[in-house]
């Protein structure tokens, strides 16, 4: 397992990130099965772990505090917030009101006394990015987080908030969480030149994009099986992600043909491939790797020394240049700013 420096904190984490959003009622809801896994990643040399409040509805933090009792000084512990746990109307958001509840909320599901990075989940138009940073410096201060970082930020917004928080006097994000993979890179374009200007670290998920770069989806073999990341979206928010009628699924199905045949090429399984390609850009520190079962871990740590050549990464990005999203939807934030109402004249 290979270290980098997190951004220009010091704090060094593993390439690999254990995300823990499949812990629990969205994916696996065997705690032991679920302890198992990060007893596996911590074993095989994972130092950084990732959740969030909205997990499962706080079922993930249960579970990731369950798992990491007598083990915490081993971890770089990072949650988040920002998104409803609760139907009242300030149950969510990026406030000061809120995150002084959100935090202690999370302290307690994870059993500790300090979270180590904890993330905006999401930007939100109402409240102001001084407010949010002027919250998270208190804290800071106060020693009830270490650091602090935003997640799927767009380019403007990332460096809107450096701007805010040397005008403020305040801390600043000293990382950045985006969507990162072959099949959507967008973030090439903007996010990750200011991550690098700014000395950000970048943690990078769905570095397998929803389980398109496993093999699990392919013309021929699209795997409709109970366990499959299709099947359990049905009805959910991600559904039409699977949906083999949209332009954007054939033209998935496409990429991964000719993805699978590089890695072949290569001598490695796609799944190892696609991990490895994030980490070959500069600015990212660490992919976030979110297995449900212990054999997925498994298979993941197998593959955590790989690194791609320059012919690898060239033939990939053959088949999704740079700076290319091939499916929007897979950006994991639809902007207010392109709402209907922020679109039109008023008179």
């Amino acid at each position: 397992m290979e270290y980098r420096v997190l951004g220009g904190t010091g704090i060094r984490v593993s390439t690999h990130c254990l995300g823990t959003m499949m812990f629990g009622s969205w994916g696996n809801t065997d705690v032991d099965e679920c302890v198992r896994v990060v007893h596996s990643a911590l074993d095989g040399g994972i130092n950084f772990l990732d959740t969030a409040d909205v997990y499962s509805a706080g079922g993930s933090e249960e579970i990731v505090g369950k798992a990491i009792a007598g083990r915490r000084d081993e971890i770089v512990l990072a949650t988040k917030f920002h998104n409803p746990m609760g139907e009242g109307r300030n149950e969510r958001g990026n406030s000061r009101l809120w995150i002084m509840r959100a935090v202690e909320a999370s302290l307690r599901r994870l059993g500790t006394d300090h979270i180590d990075l904890y993330q905006v989940h999401r930007p939100e138009a109402e409240t102001d990015i001084d407010e949010t940073l002027s919250a998270l410096t208190d804290l800071q201060r106060a020693g009830t987080i270490r650091a602090f970082g935003s997640s799927t930020f767009h380019g403007w917004q990332v460096v809107e908030a450096q701007w805010a928080a040397e005008r403020r006097g305040l801390e600043r994000f000293r990382t950045e969480q985006p969507p990162y993979s072959i099949l959507t890179r967008h973030i090439e374009h903007d996010v990750l030149p200011a991550a690098l200007s700014y000395r950000m670290g970048v943690l990078v998920w769905s570095p397998l994009a929803r389980g398109w770069l496993t093999g699990r989806y392919r013309r021929g073999s699209f795997d409709r099986s109970p366990e499959s990341r299709a099947t359990r979206a049905k009805g959910g928010p991600i559904a039409a992600l699977f949906d083999e009628e949209r332009s954007e699924t054939q033209a998935k199905l496409d990429a991964v043909e000719r993805l699978a045949s590089i890695a072949d090429e290569a001598g490695i399984s796609m799944a190892h491939m696609a991990v490895a390609f994030t980490l070959a850009h500069p600015a990212v520190t660490s992919a976030i790797v979110g297995p449900r079962k212990p054999e997925q871990i498994d298979d993941l740590l197998a593959g955590a020394d790989v690194r791609l050549d320059d012919a690898t990464l060239d033939a990939i990005d053959a088949v999704v240049p740079p700076g290319t999203t091939i499916d929007q939807a897979d950006r994991g934030f639809s902007p207010w700013w392109l709402e209907p109402s922020s679109r039109r004249r008023s008179l």
